[in-house]
């Protein structure tokens, strides 16, 4: 193979392909192009393709490295085991099913389909947890089986309050649901394969022969479940390169460990290092102002990137005077720098921390008529429309899926209300039997109407009928004669909102992608298209080609790149987000995502901040975000956004209001503002204080205010810059 293309690092990174490797790879240092080569280099020096096991995060990821390895090696490239952590081991787990008491046929139920079913076991088990949700509970168990924690030893260990112990009481029923239901959620997919290789030997033995190669891209986001699979997988002198940032380790809210980088070389101690630290993505002055904030971390592998591009352009800071404004500003600079550098609407992406901040986005990118589109929104698959379909095929699949077929049972109306749904679940319960198995006894299950009876009977009968012949039509010919049957499409139609409009266009958007998908695989099942969709991720049906902005948070930005970059909303209790704040940690986490914000960019960097936005209904009067502080004051500039423009919003303090946007915020005269004693306020530095005094007037009037933690200051009010809540 020609390696030449790579730089010295990268070609040494390339050529090591026995025992254990890590490679460093700092932001836009080409880790993609190394892991591509390196895969290519391993079968070019006698590898089989199919020993090869390659893992990633994304689907995208996946499919563009195997695209980047079928044009090194040709078809050889199709052998390899490359996909998700979630689809990889979806796929062995289909393989070797009954040794953990499942079927082939399992149902993936994604964070919806969880949801649902924790609501159904509060109400099934009559389970009141005061202000708690059901999602909420189901965050809570997901993030005690991302760190492997049984719901015996929730219980036993970690459940202290009367709250906790109903959450373990719902846990144990979920574990048990889902095995009823022939069912794993996104974390089983995960656990259920360590379950399998502890409790038999011999299948961990096939695996471990097959996989000689294990190779994982974005490491630093491994759970504490991915990484035992690695273990287990993977002997401590064995043939894995792992590649990561630890800069970008930002998903410890869904149980990814940095600890698992910063740990490996123990575990794999004869490890070799390799860091990846010349960029190729972005100017030294972007680069720079990324490394300033960055380096104010303790937990990190140390690294200087460094690129020989242009020094380029100094990052923008906008202080705007609202997310109105905010909003204004950048649809000023998009247009702006459209005339100026002549660049498309593609060329722009805004990042924001939260996707609330969309809102006042969109507001005015409408009105100044700015093409744009949302990653991260509604997904195609999560459509209710789409959602009820999917579940149709999910019953014909399997039909043990209780959630699937309940939520279908009145979809279309057939007349099976919520008060027959509770009688027939509570049969089954009763007997033992599945819901699917309890409609052939419905005239069995008491006080149910005779015209209810024969409804669930004909709907039985219609289940009955694609189920048998699910395996003689195409998956394409099956779902369009039920969809036909179901009359869906004609009732849509006749409605004629636009609405139902778009409902109708979804569907047959998903008939069209069923026929796809069968076309190009003629082998394929319905269990193979359905296991697809549940991992579908957002970003991985992300396609830069419309000419519209882009707007994401910043972690569905992270692997993508853009010329002109704008971070949004960076203020204190938004970035960093302030429910994060519970620990050094979650800041240093807050700190790298806005270290991979700011790396996302090639060419420029806008950062934007509000002295005041809309929060929780109220006004929030911002200071702003601690890391725009910590930026290299050499690679930024700053600037007033919003003076000279009309109030972007009527408020009770509407006076004060619009007199403050008009003038530069440092140079304010504070006098005009009525302050008192027992004033509410807010400092940029030292936070939320009470006034508990004034004296002197004109440019000599000072306040002495009373700070939280009992910091007292006597501020001079024509430069203090107070606000007053």
């Amino acid at each position: 193979m020609n390696l030449k293309s790579l730089n010295e690092v990268q070609k040494e990174a390339v050529e090591c392909i026995n025992g254990p490797s890590m490679i460093v790879a700092g932001a836009g240092s080409g880790k993609t192009r190394v892991l591509t080569y390196k895969i290519a280099y391993q079968i070019s020096k006698g590898a089989k393709p199919e020993n090869i096991l390659a893992l990633t995060f994304t689907n995208k990821a996946a499919n563009e490295m195997k695209e980047r390895i079928r044009e090194l090696i040709g078809a050889k490239a199709n052998s390899l085991w490359m996909g998700t952590f979630h689809s990889i081991f979806a796929r062995i787990l289909r393989t070797e099913a009954e040794y953990i008491n499942y079927k082939k046929n399992f149902s993936i139920y994604d964070t919806e389909d969880s949801v649902s079913l924790v609501q159904n076991i509060l109400t099934n088990l009559n389970i009141d947890i005061n202000d708690v949700t059901s999602k909420a509970i189901r965050h809570k168990i997901g993030v005690m089986k991302n760190h492997m924690i049984t719901p015996e030893e929730f219980r036993e260990e970690h459940a202290k309050s009367t709250s906790d112990k109903k959450i373990a009481t719902v846990f144990e029923e979920y574990q048990k649901r889902l095995i009823i239901n022939n069912a794993m959620d996104f974390e089983d997919l995960l656990l259920k394969p360590i379950e399998l290789f502890q409790s038999n030997n011999k299948i961990l033995q096939k695996y471990k022969k097959q996989f000689k190669h294990v190779l994982v891209d974005e490491f630093q986001d491994t759970n504490v479940a991915q990484y035992t699979l690695l273990k287990m997988l993977v002997n401590k002198t064995g043939n894995i390169c792992v590649v990561g940032d630890d800069a970008q380790s930002i998903y410890s809210w869904r149980g990814a460990t940095i600890k698992n980088m910063l740990d490996f070389e123990k575990h794999f101690t004869k490890c070799k290092t390799f860091k990846l630290e010349q960029n190729y993505r972005s100017t030294k002055s972007i680069l720079m102002a990324a490394d300033s904030v960055i380096k104010n971390n303790r937990n990190q592998i140390q690294k200087t990137l460094w690129t020989e591009n242009n020094d380029g352009e100094q990052l923008t800071l906008v202080k705007c005077s609202d997310e109105k404004d905010e909003a204004y500003q950048i649809a000023k600079y998009i247009q702006k720098d459209i005339s100026k550098k002549k660049l498309s609407h593609k060329d722009f992406a805004i990042l924001y921390r939260t996707n609330a901040q969309s809102r006042a986005l969109e507001d005015i990118f409408r009105r100044e008529k700015i093409p744009y589109k949302i990653v991260g929104g509604i997904e195609f698959y999560r459509r209710k429309e789409i959602k009820d379909l999917i579940a149709y095929l999910r019953v014909l699949s399997n039909q043990n899926d209780e959630e699937s077929l309940l939520r279908i049972m009145n979809y279309p109306q057939r007349g099976i209300g919520s008060t027959t749904l509770k009688r027939m679940i509570a049969f089954a319960r009763k007997h033992d039997l599945t819901m699917f198995r309890t409609m052939a006894r419905i005239f069995e299950v008491i006080d149910i109407k005779e015209r209810i009876q024969k409804n669930v009977k004909g709907f039985k009968l219609l289940l009955n009928k694609y189920i048998d012949l699910k395996d003689k039509l195409s998956i394409g010919e099956l779902s369009r004669a039920l969809v036909d049957e179901l009359g869906i499409l004609r009732v849509l139609k006749s409605q004629n909102t636009h609405d139902a409009l778009t409902r109708r266009e979804n569907i047959n958007e998903l008939l069209a992608a069923l026929s796809e998908f069968s076309d190009n695989n003629k082998k394929a099942t319905l269990e193979d298209f359905l296991e697809e969709v549940s991992l579908i991720a957002g970003i991985d049906t992300y396609e830069n080609e419309k000419n519209s902005v882009t707007l994401m948070t910043i972690h569905s930005a992270k692997g993508l790149e853009f010329p002109i970059v704008f971070i949004s909303g960076c203020e204190e209790d938004i970035f960093p987000l302030a429910n994060r704040f519970n620990s050094d940690a979650s800041v240093e986490e807050e700190r790298r995502l806005f270290y991979v914000a700011v790396t996302r960019a090639q060419q420029k960097v806008y950062i934007s901040h509000a002295r005041s936005r809309y929060r929780f209904g109220e006004v929030a009067y911002q200071s702003r975000s601690r890391f725009i502080e910590e930026i290299d004051k050499d690679t930024i500039s700053e600037i007033n956004g919003g003076i000279g423009r009309k109030s972007a919003r009527k408020t009770k303090k509407q006076v004060y209001y619009e007199y403050f946007e008009k003038i530069d915020y440092e140079d304010y005269n504070q006098e005009n503002i009525n302050l008192v004693p027992g004033s509410r306020v807010m400092h940029e530095k030292f936070g939320l204080g009470k006034v508990t005094d004034v004296v002197g007037a004109g440019d000599m009037q000072k306040a002495t205010v009373q700070f939280e933690g009992n910091n007292v200051k006597q501020l001079m009010l024509k430069f203090a810059r107070l606000k007053v809540l």
